[in-house]
């Protein structure tokens, strides 16, 4: 038996064993950190301006400062009910989860290159956006590091909702040549805290992140940032993931406890062992401090915070 199927045949029992002793955990609790009011990704919220199109020069580096002076900038409504972050109580364990989850990002970061992380799973509602969204606010709660979200999901582009930010012009109005990096960087009052939106939807999402503008992008702007965390479709929904997982320095499969079954989840992970793996997010495991070094190829299992949301879509 594999350690991702003992991993979720544990979670299952102690869940099983939590309900059996009459637990308050409910499958409202279950669904709690990874639900979202139903809202569609078309181009939504405060009008951005392009300002200009691509780049005269886009083999040369791009400047920091000047980045910083020409991205979008705007005031954040970041979602409280999504974010461990927002509101966090000293201590709470949905925030220290995700600090021990960089911790360990670090430490392989210390051995490696490692500087460009794919999030994807292998169905939608596992977590994968949560859990990017989460990463990204843990990352940039450091001192004097930087970290760029991209909403590489252009299928179902979601973290612009989380963030109260418009979703265009995005990342697949850059790859179809419409703009230049600047009008698609957005930045909030965290001065560490950078994001790509999906942008406006595509008919071909593998076709457009396949083309050379994808990896012209991320060769410009990794220089200036330390961690690039990109948010990607479900791997089994389509081969977005495993095109952008060639163009990361790491992979991390985010498996919801419960939900998933072993075999589908031991088949992606198998399909990403080629592809710098790092490890597995087993996400929403009840009640329990389950941390596990996942170098190697180990399990890490995420532990979901008891703080409810309204009902609504799932998060892919």
């Amino acid at each position: 038996m594999s350690r991702i199927h003992e991993a979720l045949k544990r979670a299952a029992e102690e869940r099983a064993a939590q309900l059996a002793a009459g637990s308050e955990a409910s499958s409202a609790d279950v669904r709690s950190e990874l639900e979202l009011l139903r809202r569609g990704p078309e181009c939504t919220g405060p009008a951005v301006s392009a300002r200009g199109t691509t780049s005269g020069n886009e083999n040369t580096l791009l400047c920091f400062e000047e980045l910083g002076k020409r991205c979008v900038k705007l005031e954040w409504q970041i979602d409280p009910h999504n974010s461990v972050f927002v509101n966090a109580r000293p201590g709470q364990e949905g925030s220290e989860r995700f600090r021990t989850l960089r911790s360990r990002l670090d430490k392989i970061a210390s051995t490696r290159k490692l500087k460009r992380v794919l999030l994807t799973s292998a169905v939608a509602g596992e977590g994968k956006t949560f859990v990017a969204f989460n990463l990204a606010q843990s990352i940039a709660q450091q001192p004097d590091l930087r970290v760029l979200l991209v909403d590489a999901d252009l299928r179902s582009p979601r973290l612009h909702h989380l963030f109260g930010a418009p979703i265009c012009p995005g990342l697949s109005d850059y790859l179809r040549g419409d703009v230049d990096e600047y009008a698609i960087v957005q930045k909030g009052m965290n001065e560490s805290l950078f994001l790509i939106p999906g942008g406006s939807l595509v008919s071909s999402p593998s076709e457009v992140l396949r083309t050379e503008r994808m990896k012209q992008l991320l060769n410009r702007v990794t220089p200036l940032f330390d961690w690039i965390i990109l948010d990607s479709p479900p791997s089994l929904r389509a081969d977005d993931a495993g095109i952008l997982a060639d163009l990361a320095d790491g992979v991390l499969l985010v498996i919801q406890a419960g939900s998933t079954a072993a075999q589908i989840a031991e088949r992606t992970a198998a399909e990403f062992q080629g592809k710098n793996l790092l490890g597995v997010v087993l996400n929403q495991v009840e009640k329990r401090d389950c941390w596990n070094d996942y170098y190697g190829g180990r399990i890490v299992q995420l532990e979901t915070t008891d703080r409810a949301l309204p009902a609504g879509e799932r998060l892919s």
